[in-house]
């Protein structure tokens, strides 16, 4: 499922337009990342959280010349799903 999917999925279950129901989608989307963003963590009750994860500084290797490298350190966006929804997926 991508964007326009759910969002034909969102205008067929409360009867908004189309293109109403891919605003809302971006919308909420964009959203989440302004507040990944400013470092906050969103918690959506049911579905799950998004959390800031930090990931340090380490060595790596070019794997066509086997040469050493440093790898910046870096932020990633995790997802930790609601037990309702560990539920659902596992029957």
């Amino acid at each position: 499922m991508n964007n326009s999917d759910l969002a034909d999925s969102i205008a067929a279950a409360n009867g908004l337009s189309k293109a109403d129901a891919r605003k809302v989608v971006d919308g909420v989307f964009a959203a989440i990342a302004d507040a990944a963003a400013k470092g906050e963590e969103v918690s959506l009750n049911g579905f799950g959280k998004f959390k800031v994860k930090d990931t340090p500084a380490r060595e790596g290797r070019n794997p066509a010349t086997g040469a050493t490298i440093q790898i910046a350190a870096s932020k990633k966006l995790a997802f930790a799903p609601a037990k309702a929804v560990k539920d659902k997926l596992n029957g």
